[in-house]
């Protein structure tokens, strides 16, 4: 029985697809614009959310564990298509994670995340969690931007 993995699967997906939609909605002058509060733009939040699950499926994938800060960085990512192609090598990063396990029965199994000892599945679960949060966070910020552009 994989229904577990192929749930927890189909919401990873969707996460990266929501974040590819958002980016593609930005010009590049709107990819890093910061209004309001808290003060973040809506492709930092984006990075953020991916970075959150690159590190988490890295870290399965081939005990990297390195917070990718230093390649997403606004310089490096200055254009929709450059944040769509990172949110890709996260998405295929991922993918290979999750080929990883063969039944649900993996996930009870437990791993050495940075934190200490872990089962699988409350490791699988926070990382969605904090990605999810980041990408509302973004989705926030993109309202911010378009109330901009309605007042103006």
């Amino acid at each position: 029985m994989r229904e577990s993995i192929e749930s927890l699967d189909e919401q990873f997906a969707n996460l990266h697809q929501r974040s590819c939609e958002l980016i593609e909605q930005l010009s590049a002058e709107q990819l890093y614009e910061k209004l309001g509060e808290p003060a973040d733009s809506c492709a930092e939040q984006v990075l953020r959310s991916a970075a959150i699950v690159e590190r988490a499926c890295g870290g399965l994938t081939a005990n990297l564990w390195d917070d990718p800060f230093e390649w997403t960085l606004p310089e490096t990512l200055s254009t929709s298509a450059k944040v769509i192609e990172y949110l890709n090598e996260v998405e295929a990063t991922r993918r290979e994670a999750f080929q990883l396990f063969r039944s649900d029965q993996d996930l009870s199994k437990e791993i050495m995340a940075p934190s200490g000892k872990t089962q699988l599945r409350p490791f699988l679960l926070d990382t969605l969690k904090r990605a999810r949060h980041h990408q509302q966070r973004a989705i926030a910020a993109l309202d911010r931007l378009n109330q901009k552009s309605t007042d103006s």
